[in-house]
This record gives structure tokens, C-alpha cells and sequence, in this order.
């Protein structure tokens, strides 16, 4: 049974449809992007990792995101790495509920750099550089969901 007493953190972020005991599943990873050729690739190098994919675009991301917490997302940027904008909230207040940085997020950029120097949200902690290779993309996704499990 849960607890009544409720912090008012809590009871924002269930106002927004966001269970605070919902637990984290480093098995999924969700892929959102505008791009549906993009996302079946970014998602079968996933599914090299063993993990699973969820592919959503970004409109229908934030209705996945308030069910299920993944290991990592990752966001195709667009040209300007802004196509997935509108989620950084939702996954910033995920991150909040979880206490640490879960899940971990991965940028898709036409530009390289850290996300700092490339002025990018907080939330971001990697950023792969286009054109979207195994080589490129599988080690960080491996390396932040082992990070996420320990």
C-alpha cells in the first residue's frame, strides 16, 4: 500500500500523469525522430545491444513516456537539433522522480561537440554526430545504460 503522505513534488508530477514509483526498464529504449527511415535504423542498432526499441515520433513520444521509463532515449535531433525539443521537459521530470539521471539521453546531431558546447539542454548527457553508424552509436548506447544499471 502506498503511503498517504505525498510531497508536493509528487503531487505535481502526478497531476502531469507521471507515477513516482514507476521503475525504470533498462531493457527499452526509445528512439523518437521525425525521420521513420532514421528511426528503423537507429532501432535495429538498438536491437544489436540487445535491448528493445520503441520507435515514436516526436508527437506521440511524451503519451509513451508517461508509462514507461526507458534505460535511454534517443532523439534525432532533425538540422537544427530541435525536432525533439518538446520532450526535454517530460524526460526532465522524469529524471526528477528517479533522483539520478534516468533515463540516460542520447542527441542524434548534424553538428559535433559535447552538448555543452553545443549550447544543448542539461538533459542531454551524449551527443552521436551523423551520419547514424553502428560504430558510432552502439558504444554509447552500451555505455550509458551500463552506467544506468549500476
Amino acid at each position: 500500500m502506498r503511503p498517504l503522505n505525498r510531497t508536493v513534488n509528487q503531487l505535481s508530477l502526478m497531476s502531469r500523469n507521471v507515477d513516482p514509483e514507476m521503475p525504470t526498464d533498462f531493457t527499452r529504449v526509445l528512439v523518437v525522430g521525425k525521420s521513420p527511415v532514421n528511426r528503423v535504423v537507429v532501432s535495429k542498432i538498438v536491437e544489436r545491444s540487445g535491448l528493445k526499441p520503441i520507435s515514436e515520433s516526436p508527437e506521440t513520444a511524451a503519451t509513451t513516456l508517461r508509462s514507461l521509463i526507458p534505460g535511454a532515449v534517443v532523439l534525432d535531433g532533425g538540422a537544427d537539433n530541435k525536432d525533439c525539443d518538446a520532450l526535454m521537459s517530460r524526460i526532465d521530470a522524469l529524471r526528477r522522480i528517479s533522483g539520478r539521471s534516468r533515463p540516460s539521453v542520447i542527441l542524434l546531431s548534424t553538428k559535433s561537440g559535447t552538448p555543452e558546447s553545443l549550447g544543448l539542454s542539461s538533459v542531454v548527457d551524449a551527443v552521436v554526430v551523423k551520419p547514424i553508424t553502428t560504430e558510432r552509436l552502439q558504444p554509447v548506447i552500451d555505455h550509458l545504460i551500463g552506467l544506468g544499471r549500476s
